[in-house]
């Protein structure tokens, strides 16, 4: 990914809270020169000094026959605003955008075993819903044999973390605070969040 040194997000903890708080992610593989690429929802956990990304997909899709072929890519990216030039204060200015993204390179590992897929799911629920964990345990075991068995889990560890933030670290304070202003009072809440990471910045 193309970061500007201005841009480069350097805080390796700021990078994984993004991912744990933006965790729905695309997932892009390539096969004989064709990139595919799948919407899944990750969980992002550390081990020790690694990243663990945990996910899985549809038995049925065939990216999942492409995860060991080669380093799959994750990118996270959600919160993003348009910047309109009159924040700016000089006219000579054009509209840009700004926002969070962070690529996550690794090698995959196939999850296979029934115990192995129950721990994937046990761990994704109580990453997203941990209300439901108790009603998850106690379906019928042949239902959730079923279920895991429609789907291809995995995990990545991530060799190569790209993190950026386009907060308009290039602009003046008095710029940055005009643009801070106007999201902070737009209905879209992506937009309010970009002005929060970008008051943080200050």
């Amino acid at each position: 990914m193309y970061i500007p040194k201005q841009n480069l997000m350097t805080d390796r903890q700021e990078a994984i809270n993004f991912m744990q708080r933006y965790s729905f992610a695309t997932i892009v593989t390539v096969n004989g020169g064709v990139p595919s690429a799948t919407h899944l929802p990750f969980v992002v956990s550390q081990h020790d000094d690694q990243i663990i990304l945990t996910s899985h997909f549809a038995k049925a899709n065939p990216q999942a026959d492409e995860l060991l072929t080669d380093n799959p890519l994750v990118i996270f990216a959600e919160p993003h605003a348009y910047i309109s030039p009159k924040h700016y204060e000089s006219e000579k200015s054009v509209p840009t955008w700004n926002y969070i993204a962070i690529h996550a390179y690794g090698k995959a590992r196939l999850i296979d075993s029934p115990e192995s897929k129950a721990q994937l799911l046990a761990q994704t629920i109580k990453f997203y819903e941990a209300d439901y964990l108790n009603q998850w345990d106690n379906l019928p075991q042949d239902f959730k044999l079923n279920m895991m068995k429609g789907i291809v889990g995995f995990e990545i560890v991530v060799e190569d973390l790209q993190a950026k933030k386009k907060l308009s670290q290039n602009k003046s304070e008095k710029e940055r605070e005009s643009i801070i202003n106007e999201l902070s009072n737009k209905p879209d809440s992506v937009e309010k969040e970009i002005a929060a990471y970008m008051s943080r910045l200050k």
